[in-house]
C-alpha cells in the first residue's frame, strides 16, 4: 500500500473528504506560504507543517444547523406552578446543530444491536445497561401493559420516540453515537476496512482510541501523506485533517429553549417583531393561519384537558393517545419537529432554580465538571480500558439499600451471598484508595461472579445493581477529574467539579465558616429532607404527551434525577458548530 496524496490527478478517488479537508496536503497544491515566516505549507524541506483546505463543516447525519444569537431565556407566561425558576434573562447561544427529531426506537435498537455484537459475549452488563425502562409505562390504576411489552420492539413503533431511558443513558448514546458516524466517514473515504465482525469488546473503533494511536482497524491505505523530513512517509488521520465530526452530545438548556423557540421566523434584521409562546407564532395550540393548508389543525401533541388524551372519535384532535411519530407535526422554523409536546427532552443542565441568574451571559450551562484523559508515567496517553469500571462507592450504597428493604426475607444461603459481595465490594475499596484501578475492579468482578453463579432467586436484582453503576466499558480511553494542583495559579477556576458553584457549595451555605459542617453533603438543599434537587438532578423541557398546554412553552423547565426514566422523557442530540457561525459566510 502507499500512502495518500492527493493531487490534481487523484481528487477523484477520494470523492467526499477533498470537498472538506485534504485537497492540498500535496506539496505545491497551491503553493500558499506562511504569512508569519514566509516559508511554504506542506513541503518536507521546509519542515513539513501542514495546513489543509478546508470549506465548511459538514452536517453530520440527522442534523439541522441552527444558527445562533441573542434571545431573552425564561418564561413568556404566567407561573403556574410558582416554582419562580425561570427568571427571563437575554442570553447568547453559539450557533450549532440539532436532530431534526427526537432520537427514535429504531435507533435504539441499532444502538442495542451494536453492543449486543461486541460486548454481548464478555461483558453482557454493558448492554444490559443500554436497555430502557419499558416498566416506565406501568401505573397502579391504568392498563398500560401493551405498551410495556411492545412500544420498544413492534415495528409498528419504530419511528415514535425512544421513552423509559434516563439522562445517563442518552449521554451513552451519544458517545456512541458519534464513534459510529466518524468509523463511517473513515470507511467512506477508504481509509479502512469495514470490518464489524472483527470488533470485539475492547477491540472496536472509538474516536479518540483512533487518534491516540490504539485502534488501528483494518488499513486500506498507509495513511495520509507526511511531509515532516524524518517520518515513514505516511501518517493516520488527524482531528485538525477536518474529517472526523464533533461528538455528538445533549444540548444545553439555553440552546434548546434557543432552538425551540426558532425566533428566526420572526426577526427582521436585528428586531424580533412577535415574542412566541410556543415553538410557533400566535397563541393558540391550533393552527391558525387561514391561508395554511392545516387550519385549525393541533400544533403539537398533549393532553388538551382532563381525560382528553387525543380527541372524539371521528374528530381526533392530535390523533395520538400516547406518543406520536417523530414527523408528526410541522416543524418550526428551524426545521425542527415537536419541539414542544409528543415527549419532554432530556438536556446537559443540572437543575437549579437561579440557573438563569447564576450562569453567564454567554453559552449559560451549569454542570461542568472538568476532565483530563489519564496519562501513563511516561507521560503518553494510558492504555484504553480491557475491563468494566464500576462506581464503588454508588455500588455499595445500592446493594446497602437494597439489604435493608430485603434483609428480613434473606435466606441465610442469600444473606451469605449478599456478606460475601460486600467482602469483594470492600477489598475493592482498599485497592480503590491506594489507586490500584484495575485491581479493584477485578475484585468488584469476582463478587459479580459470585451472584451469577449462584443461582439464587435475588440475583438477578443484584446483578441489575451493578449494571446501574458502570461507568466506563472496555475499549474507552481511561479518564479522571482535574486536580486541584493541576489548576494552580488559574483565575477561571480551580477546582474540577463546579456543578453547585455559587449555589449549593460551602461558600454559599448559610453554614459557611462552620468547618464541622464543611465535608458533609446536602448543605443547602438537604437532598431527601427538605428537597428533592441534588447535583444529579437534571433539566428536561417541551412538554409530553400527558402534560397540559402550559408545559409546551420552551421556558418551562422541570427536573428528574439523572438515573431515572419515565413514559413521557426522550431526548434529541445536538452538534458543536466549529468556525464560522453561518452557512453562507467565511466569517
Amino acid at each position: 500500500m502507499k500512502p495518500i496524496e492527493i493531487n490534481e490527478t487523484m481528487t477523484w478517488k477520494l470523492p467526499t473528504f477533498t470537498l472538506i479537508a485534504l485537497a492540498t496536503l500535496a506539496s505545491g497544491c497551491s503553493g500558499e506560504r506562511s504569512g508569519a515566516t514566509g516559508w511554504a505549507y506542506n513541503n518536507t524541506q521546509n519542515g513539513g507543517f501542514e495546513k489543509q483546505a478546508f470549506f465548511s463543516q459538514e452536517t453530520a447525519p440527522g442534523l439541522v444547523f441552527i444558527e445562533g444569537g441573542t434571545f431573552t431565556m425564561g418564561q413568556v407566561e404566567d407561573d403556574l406552578t410558582m416554582n419562580w425558576d425561570n427568571i427571563p434573562r437575554r442570553v447568547t447561544v453559539s450557533s450549532f446543530y440539532m436532530d431534526e427529531t427526537e432520537v427514535t426506537n429504531s435507533f435504539w435498537l441499532e444502538y442495542i444491536f451494536w453492543l449486543q455484537r461486541v460486548y454481548g459475549d464478555s461483558y453482557p452488563e454493558v448492554v444490559k445497561r443500554a436497555l430502557p425502562d419499558t416498566l416506565v409505562w406501568r401505573e397502579k390504576l391504568s392498563f398500560n401493559e401493551p405498551f410495556v411489552n411492545y412500544y420498544l420492539r413492534h415495528p409498528a413503533y419504530r419511528d415514535y420516540p425512544v421513552v423509559g431511558v434516563s439522562w445517563n443513558q442518552a449521554n451513552n448514546f451519544c458517545k456512541w453515537r458519534s464513534d459510529r458516524v466518524n468509523e463511517q466517514l473513515l470507511v467512506r473515504e477508504g481509509l479502512i476496512a469495514h470490518n464489524p465482525d472483527g470488533q470485539i469488546d475492547e477491540d472496536h473503533f472509538t474516536t479518540e482510541t483512533y487518534l491516540s494511536g490504539q485502534y488501528q482497524g483494518e488499513p486500506l491505505a498507509e495513511g495520509l501523506k507526511d511531509y515532516r523530513p524524518n517520518s515513514s512517509g505516511y501518517r493516520q488521520v488527524g482531528f485538525s485533517d477536518g474529517l472526523f465530526q464533533p461528538a455528538y452530545r445533549l444540548p444545553t438548556e439555553a440552546e434548546w429553549e434557543f432552538a425551540a423557540l426558532g425566533l428566526i421566523g420572526n426577526s427582521y434584521a436585528e428586531l424580533i417583531r412577535d415574542r412566541r409562546t410556543y415553538p410557533w407564532d400566535g397563541h393558540y395550540t391550533r393552527d391558525d393561519n387561514s391561508r395554511s393548508g392545516s387550519y385549525g389543525s393541533m400544533n403539537a401533541n398533549f393532553a388538551r384537558g382532563r381525560g382528553d388524551y387525543m380527541g372524539v372519535a371521528g374528530n381526533l384532535n392530535d390523533g395520538a393517545s400516547a406518543t406520536a411519530p417523530v414527523y408528526e407535526y410541522s416543524p418550526n422554523d428551524y426545521g425542527l419537529y415537536n419541539m414542544a409536546g409528543n415527549v419532554n427532552e432530556w438536556v446537559m443542565d443540572v437543575y437549579r432554580a437561579y440557573n438563569a441568574v447564576d450562569a453567564e451571559e454567554f453559552r449559560p450551562f451549569r454542570g461542568n465538571v472538568f476532565e483530563t484523559v489519564q496519562l501513563n508515567s511516561a507521560g503518553s496517553i494510558a492504555d484504553k480500558l480491557d475491563y468494566v469500571v464500576y462506581d464503588i462507592a454508588s455500588l455499595e450504597a445500592d446493594i446497602r439499600a437494597y439489604q435493608n428493604v430485603a434483609a428480613k426475607n434473606f435466606t441465610d444461603e442469600e444473606q451469605n451471598l449478599v456478606d460475601n459481595v460486600f467482602t469483594a465490594i470492600q477489598a475493592a475499596k482498599e485497592d480503590e484508595k491506594l489507586k490500584r484501578q484495575e485491581e479493584a475492579m477485578e475484585q468488584v468482578a469476582e463478587g459479580l461472579e459470585l451472584i451469577i453463579d449462584s443461582e439464587l432467586l435475588l440475583a438477578p436484582d443484584l446483578i441489575d445493581l451493578f449494571v446501574d453503576n458502570v461507568s466506563s466499558v472496555p475499549g474507552e480511553l481511561q479518564r479522571r477529574n482535574m486536580t486541584v494542583q493541576e489548576s494552580l495559579g488559574r483565575d477561571n477556576y480551580r477546582e474540577a467539579d463546579n456543578i453547585d458553584y455559587k449555589d449549593g457549595d460551602f461558600q454559599s451555605s448559610i453554614y459557611y465558616g462552620d468547618d464541622g459542617f464543611k465535608q458533609q453533603e446536602n448543605r443547602m438543599y438537604g437532598f431527601g429532607k427538605t428537597s428533592l434537587v441534588n447535583n444529579r438532578s437534571r433539566v428536561f423541557k417541551g412538554g409530553a404527551w400527558n402534560d397540559r398546554s402550559f408545559y409546551l412553552s420552551p421556558g418551562t423547565r422541570r427536573f428528574l434525577d439523572e438515573d431515572k426514566s419515565s413514559a413521557a422523557i426522550g431526548f434529541r442530540c445536538a452538534m458543536d458548530r466549529m468556525g464560522s457561525q453561518t452557512m453562507n459566510s467565511p466569517r
